[in-house]
């Protein structure tokens, strides 16, 4: 059984005891999650797809850990003008582990 769900404007197809990274929650690490926005669902038999969201499904998640990606450079850069930037971003990110698929 698979599920497609919908967080951080994002879509992830998941199954049980898949570990995904996310854009950060606002959820302590170690805390159980549950995200009800469930695109479609997917079982044996066939694949139910919502309109938009698979109403009474959930995909339940424990979250394993909070942090930040590594350091991604920039550079910006005019020619002739004797301009130029260099800048760092690091991402913040959830890792979480799929526990059920509630359908």
């Amino acid at each position: 059984m698979y599920a497609i769900i919908e967080t951080g404007g994002k879509q992830y197809k998941v199954e049980a005891g898949d570990v995904i990274y996310i854009e950060k929650l606002d959820a302590e690490e170690a805390s159980e999650y549950t995200f009800d926005k469930v695109i479609a669902v997917g079982i044996d038999d066939g694949i139910t797809v919502g309109a938009p969201y698979v109403d009474g499904a959930s995909v339940s998640a424990k979250i394993v850990k909070n942090g930040k990606a590594k350091k991604v450079i920039v550079m910006t850069y005019k020619p002739k003008k004797n301009s130029k930037r260099k800048m760092g971003h690091r991402q913040p990110y959830t890792k979480v582990e799929i526990s059920a698929i509630n359908a």
